[in-house]
């Protein structure tokens, strides 16, 4: 999240794990009725979700939102595709990266700030096998160095 503002929704702990993040944007998103509801109650889930740039536009796809329990007959699509909220200049310069071969748009965190829900969007080059297995061998390696100088700590 830029300058530690907002408080933070949902994350997309996978994201990291599958692509190694260039850029990231933050964007504001366009919700219906009772989406907003959900949201600040934590409702969110960005797992399987994505953005796409459609005719000069970006949309998130596969963001579930679930319905809200009060929301009756108002409530919306669960996964229903969202359009986000950007400056002409970083859509121009998304559409550059999604033209390049092995590139993607990532949502990272949903986050509020300052009464709006905001969602932050990562440029992503997918990760290989062994790019996730060397990441996985660096973290198991760094969390045997801190076990070891705690454990030297307690002496």
């Amino acid at each position: 999240m830029p300058k530690g503002e907002g408080k933070l929704i949902a994350q997309n702990k996978k994201a990291h794990h599958d692509y190694f993040i260039e850029e990231t944007y933050e964007a504001g998103i366009v919700l219906q009725g009772t989406e907003i509801k959900s949201i600040r109650a934590g409702k969110v889930n960005l797992k399987d979700s994505f953005a796409k740039v459609e005719k000069g536009e970006v949309f998130v796809h596969n963001m579930h939102i679930s319905p809200y329990e009060q929301g009756n007959r108002y409530n919306h699509d669960p996964l229903r595709t969202r359009k986000l909220l950007l400056h002409r200049r970083e859509i121009n310069k998304l559409i550059g990266y999604t033209k390049e071969q092995g590139y993607t748009l990532v949502p990272l965190k949903l986050y509020i700030k300052n009464g709006f829900a905001k969602l932050l969007l990562g440029v992503g080059k997918g990760k290989k096998k062994y790019d996730k297995r060397e990441d996985m061998k660096r973290k198991e390696a760094q969390r045997e160095v801190e076990r070891a100088f705690r454990e030297r700590q307690k002496i």
